[in-house]
């Protein structure tokens, strides 16, 4: 196997399923930071568990966007060998490590809408990633109480947890609006019933997302002028170092087996 990057085939199915399959995997190697480091031995195992549901749920759809590729590649070629702008995540989880506040905010904002597309892709004309969604959609459940409960008890806790999670939560907002702007790739998705446009997402999760942040005695901020635009290729700062880590094995040992 070589260590040279592939190319990939940018059709919009393909980079429909990418955006799904490269958010779990980032986030999910985010997560994987935290091993050996959460505050409680419970919570190290917490993590480390949804982090792995994350990589589960990416090894599918990259499998599944490699059949619609139709070049042959496999998950772990998607996974470790495309270059940075061929990545398809959003910004949001990208976002390096942060504290425990950032964490759990994060897990919270993206589980839920991973739960609200997997319930809607239930009935994707695509019979593969229907079938991914009815497994992932219970793991992102269990993703989202488990993470809402943190966030609660630090806006409720003490005068430091509640000055983190708001801290947290002013860094975290204003990546939230890519998780639903409509595209091109959107449009031909919905309309080959593939999966919905991810502007269809944004009023249920305000809705639960105001609804938490109420509970934790906290406030949605207003509104900035600010878009990220990872989910097309454009990364931030922070994406280079994450790969540098994901991909290090594969490129300095190709087709390297345990």
């Amino acid at each position: 196997m070589t260590n040279s990057s592939i190319q990939v085939e940018q059709t919009p199915s393909v980079q429909y399923v990418l955006r799904i399959g490269d958010t779990a995997l980032i986030h999910g190697q985010r997560l994987a930071e935290w091993c050996g480091h959460a505050p409680i031995v419970e919570e190290d195992i917490a993590l480390t568990n949804v982090a792995l549901d994350h990589i589960g749920q990416a090894r599918a759809l990259l499998t599944r966007a490699g059949q619609l590729e139709g070049s042959g590649y496999d998950e772990d070629q998607l996974a470790f060998l495309r270059d940075e702008r061929d990545y398809r995540n959003v910004a949001l989880a990208e976002l390096p490590r942060g504290d425990f506040a950032f964490t759990v905010l994060r897990c919270a904002m993206l589980a839920t809408w991973f739960r609200l597309l997997w319930e809607r892709l239930h009935d994707s004309s695509d019979a593969e990633l229907a079938g991914i969604a009815d497994k992932a959609v219970k793991e992102a459940r269990y993703h989202q109480r488990h993470a809402a409960d943190w966030v609660v008890r630090l806006g409720d806790g003490t005068d430091e947890s509640r000055a983190r999670i708001e801290t947290a939560l002013q860094q975290l907002w204003r990546y939230t609006p890519e998780l639903f702007e409509a595209d091109a790739v959107d449009e031909q998705a919905s309309a080959a019933g593939l999966g919905p446009r991810w502007e269809t997402l944004r009023e249920p999760w305000l809705a639960e997302m105001r609804a938490l942040l109420g509970d934790a005695g906290l406030a949605a901020p207003a509104d900035s002028a600010f878009r990220s635009s990872a989910k097309t290729g454009v990364h931030t700062e922070h994406m280079g170092y994450v790969l540098a880590d994901l991909q290090y094995l594969q490129r300095a040992f190709p087709g390297g087996a345990w």
